[in-house]
């Protein structure tokens, strides 16, 4: 009988790469002309990140700072998860996060996925925020890793081929 081979499907996001984004969108916010008077900061605690500015065209222009210095750094846009601008004060705000490992929710959509237009032979299971994807064919696997990398709803990398 084949051994079974599998592979894990991870949504991880480099901290590192994050912080130094992070500092990067910083420091341009204080060099820009148009953003000189405007109190437009971002600041990132833990896993929240906060976007402050005068006005909301400001306050999304800071995230769109902040999502071109991800980009440039290899993180995808599916990560970062923000709100909508909301007034506090005089001050417009934009709360987002940044998202690591697949939520139950996207992990149900993902096995779904897997079992309805994969090959029949591939199971997929759920295990806390990751999946663990097996076959007996590395071809149907490598089938699914090719559906999976258009999934719209995460940040998916896959590990630990087997």
């Amino acid at each position: 009988m084949a051994k079974d081979s599998t592979f894990d499907v991870v949504s991880k996001v480099d901290k590192q790469e994050v912080a130094n984004a992070l500092n990067q969108a910083q420091k341009e916010i204080a060099q820009r002309y148009d953003f000189k008077g405007t109190g437009a900061e971002i600041d990132y605690s833990g896993e929240k990140l906060l976007i402050k500015a005068n006005s909301e065209e400001r306050a999304k222009a800071v995230e769109d700072v902040f999502g071109s210095k991800l980009v440039k750094r290899g993180i995808s846009l599916k990560s970062f998860d923000s709100g909508e601008p909301y007034a506090s004060g005089k001050e417009f705000r934009i709360e987002g996060e940044i998202k690591e490992g697949i939520d139950q929710p996207t992990a149900k959509k993902i096995t779904k996925l897997i079992r309805d237009e994969g090959p029949k032979t591939v199971k997929a299971t759920i295990q806390g925020d990751e999946l663990r994807v097996t076959s007996k064919s590395r071809d149907d696997l490598q089938e699914v890793i090719a559906m999976l990398k258009n999934f719209e709803d995460a940040d998916l990398q896959f590990v630990n081929m087997r």
